[in-house]
């Protein structure tokens, strides 16, 4: 019996793309700065700098759950993750590897330590974070799609961010600040994280719509899972 080959997609590897280049960068360069926002009668709030953009990684997410299946979707997210352990294994190296005696490399040396050299904690509860709510988002988009036949994306892409957003949120800082931070500043900085990558979520449906569509239209694919194997530990095309 003939097997058939595997359909090959035109811009699937540029979505792919998108998502780690969008993840790398929320992980990498967003963490080294925390902000500080006036919101009025609601006094000033912090938040890391990164959470303006990491929720973008979740509008591929859903593009790519949504377009392709969650299978597709599935090893998109371990590209994700095997280049954020490559990231922080590169960034310790290069954090350790002896400093030439230059003028340059007294400046920067201490920098990349602080903005590079992330404790423990924060680089576990990193990873560990992005894996399970990432899964979370698009398994709940996948099952939610067949319920519905395809029909309401938005209310199917906000509820998945959702629950993904909060799985993250729920483990990262935990994970990353409990017994560093005490219980109301770990709450407090929660609950408001959670509420902007949940906020940028909603801000760009739109722009989710239209690449589905374009997509959809392009690759001639709308895929629904309903004989998915749905372990995050398969790399199977279904």
């Amino acid at each position: 019996m003939t097997v058939p080959e595997p359909r090959a997609y035109r811009y699937y590897p540029l979505v792919m793309s998108g998502f780690v280049a969008v993840l790398l960068c929320s992980n990498l360069i967003g963490p080294g700065k925390v902000c500080a926002l006036r919101l009025g009668w609601l006094g000033t709030v912090t938040f890391g700098a990164g959470n303006l953009f990491f929720p973008i990684s979740y509008v591929f997410g859903d593009v790519l759950t949504e377009v392709y299946g969650y299978a597709r979707a599935r090893r998109v997210i371990w590209a994700g993750f095997g280049a954020m352990v490559f990231a922080t294994f590169m960034s310790w190296v290069v954090i350790h590897m002896p400093a030439a005696p230059t003028d340059y490399n007294e400046t920067l040396q201490p920098a990349l330590g602080v903005v590079f050299g992330s404790t423990w904690r924060i680089v576990a509860g990193s990873v560990l974070a992005f894996w399970a709510g990432d899964f979370a988002n698009s398994y709940v988009l996948a099952r939610l799609k067949v319920l519905t036949r395809g029909r309401w994306l938005w209310p199917r892409t906000i509820g998945s961010t959702v629950c993904g957003q909060a799985i993250d949120t729920a483990l990262f800082y935990p994970i990353a600040f409990a017994g560093l931070w005490d219980a109301d500043t770990l709450t407090s900085v929660m609950g408001f994280n959670w509420l902007i990558k949940v906020g940028v979520e909603v801000a760009l449906t739109p722009v989710t719509y239209a690449i589905v569509r374009g997509l959809k239209r392009a690759e001639r694919e709308d895929y629904y899972d309903r004989d998915t194997n749905f372990s995050p530990f398969s790399l199977a095309d279904e």
